[in-house]
């Protein structure tokens, strides 16, 4: 008997080998073990007309088959996930139930533009250093919940961040050994007085500015991370209204120096919009009535028992 040469007298003889088995659970067939495929999992391995002709032919030649193994015969495990796109995330931290959560309610570009006749290094480094001591207090307060197995790499909106090292080495780390790298780098910088110098008469070093736009970067991973990884603890911890207001006070900072480049922030633009913009005024509530004045009589009127 001579073998068969087409593709389609191939397909037919296995089929008729796998109903002839029973194609069941623990049949002789090789092909027994389909069951583990699934539609969601295969895909045609040609998308043709003649294979999907092929396919309803065996169908309405085998009515009482299993679905699984003709799927077997003419598909293939799909490498991608359907649709080829992940699902977006629901932001949490951008509902208006939340937005609207902050400790002061006045235009916080007032507090970050420069005073006259100060210093520019020193009102860099003053809020510098105030932002860092912040954004570690808030940091701290899900610290519990950031850890090697829940925050495996440091991410915020889809991004992943690597740490480089003094030697310009990239390494990917998880998101509490990242926020351990940033802090303890920012403290070496704001305590050693040869690049933050607090004794009068002391000048900055040429490199301050770019040092300044190195902390307020990776202290912006740090918030953009609390907010996608730790917003729920946050709220739970009802500390959304304080994260709100550091988050806002922050960017319009580094937005009035230029201190990060907006392509950096840009993950977090959708939340700036919201959180830089002053809030609404509050509703103004109805004048009252005025009470009526107490008659004299019953001013002196005396209950006796």
């Amino acid at each position: 008997m001579s073998k068969p040469s087409s593709r389609r007298s191939r397909v037919e003889k296995c089929a008729r080998l796998v109903f002839r088995c029973g194609a069941g659970a623990g049949s002789c067939c090789p092909a027994a073990p389909v069951a583990k495929f699934g539609p969601q999992d295969c895909r045609p391995t040609r998308n043709t007309a003649r294979d999907r002709a092929l396919f309803t032919a065996l169908q309405r030649q085998h009515p009482n088959g299993r679905p699984g193994v003709l799927r077997l015969l003419l598909y293939r495990k799909s490498k991608t996930k359907p649709n080829g796109k992940k699902p977006e995330e629901k932001k949490l931290y951008l509902e208006p139930e939340y937005t609207k959560n902050r400790v002061v309610d006045f235009d916080l570009k007032e507090l970050v533009v420069l005073p006259r006749e100060i210093d520019l290094n020193e009102w860099l480094a003053s809020n510098t250093t105030t932002f860092f001591n912040l954004i570690n207090l808030q940091y701290s307060t899900i610290s519990e919940f950031c850890t090697g197995e829940t925050c495996q790499a440091m991410t915020a909106c889809n991004t992943t961040y690597y740490w480089y090292d003094e030697k310009g080495k990239k390494t990917k780390c998880t998101a509490p050994q990242y926020v351990d790298f940033v802090m303890s780098g920012c403290q070496k910088l704001v305590t050693d007085e040869e690049f933050f110098p607090t004794k009068y008469g002391k000048e900055f070093p040429n490199s301050f500015e770019s040092m300044v736009k190195k902390i307020c970067r990776d202290l912006f991973h740090v918030l953009a991370h609390l907010y996608w990884a730790h917003f729920k603890e946050t709220v739970a911890l009802d500390l959304q209204g304080h994260l709100n207001t550091l988050y806002a006070h922050f960017i319009v900072f580094v937005r009035e120096f230029n201190l990060v480049d907006p392509k950096e922030t840009s993950i977090m633009d959708d939340l700036s919009e919201i959180l830089c913009s002053p809030l609404p005024p509050a509703p103004t509530p109805a004048p009252s009535a005025p009470a009526s004045a107490p008659s004299p009589s019953s001013q002196n009127h005396v209950t006796e028992r």
